[in-house]
């Protein structure tokens, strides 16, 4: 297994890890609140920089993924040699959007490291530095398919690959009158 993928389980690990946390927080604390009249003091705050830490750590493996949706139709239409300007373009145009939020983060960061949470007493600039790792990841992960594109490993189809919903959530709903059995068979 190569590190990067290595890597990004680990990403997918702590994402999971995120998302589990919030759960039994928020739920904990409602059935604290509700039914016991008291609360865990934490709760909301730490499931909200969970969050946060979520957004930005799945964003990357998104990206990585290409699982962002996205709509093709103006790019679908360009000739190849359109799609392929079309797609250095949006390229370069992500690296710098991510070098933006990477200076911005750089140049808050002093601040942050002055002010705390309210209720855990974090520096706040713990919670922002998932900012880091957004831009870092996302510009690494477009340099990367740049360089692959430079070295002709991407073909004209995979210059952009948009991801429809019905494609993401690849289910099929059976009409009125069908059975999910008769869908398949239809469409084989």
């Amino acid at each position: 297994m190569r590190y990067v993928d290595w890597l990004f389980r680990l990403f997918e690990t702590i994402l999971v890890a995120l998302l589990a946390c919030m759960v039994i927080m928020v739920f904990g604390n409602v059935v604290l609140r509700y039914g016991f009249n008291s609360g865990i003091t934490v709760s909301e705050e730490l499931s909200r920089f969970a969050f946060i830490w979520l957004a930005f750590l799945g964003t990357v493996v998104g990206m990585r993924d290409r699982a962002h949706l996205g709509a093709d139709f103006l790019v679908s239409a360009l000739p190849p040699l359109g799609r392929k300007i079309c797609f250095v373009l949006c390229s370069m145009l992500i690296i710098w959007s991510c070098s933006l939020i990477f200076l911005g983060t750089i140049r808050g960061h002093s601040i942050n490291m002055q002010n705390y949470s309210p209720v855990m007493g974090i520096p706040m600039e713990y919670v922002y530095a998932s900012a880091y790792v957004l831009s870092i990841g996302i510009i690494a992960l477009t340099a990367a398919r740049l360089y692959q594109f430079a070295r002709g490993r991407i073909s004209n189809d995979d210059l952009f690959s948009a991801v429809d919903a019905e494609e993401a959530l690849a289910i099929e709903t059976p009409g009125p009158g069908r059975t999910a059995a008769k869908s398949e068979e239809k469409n084989q």
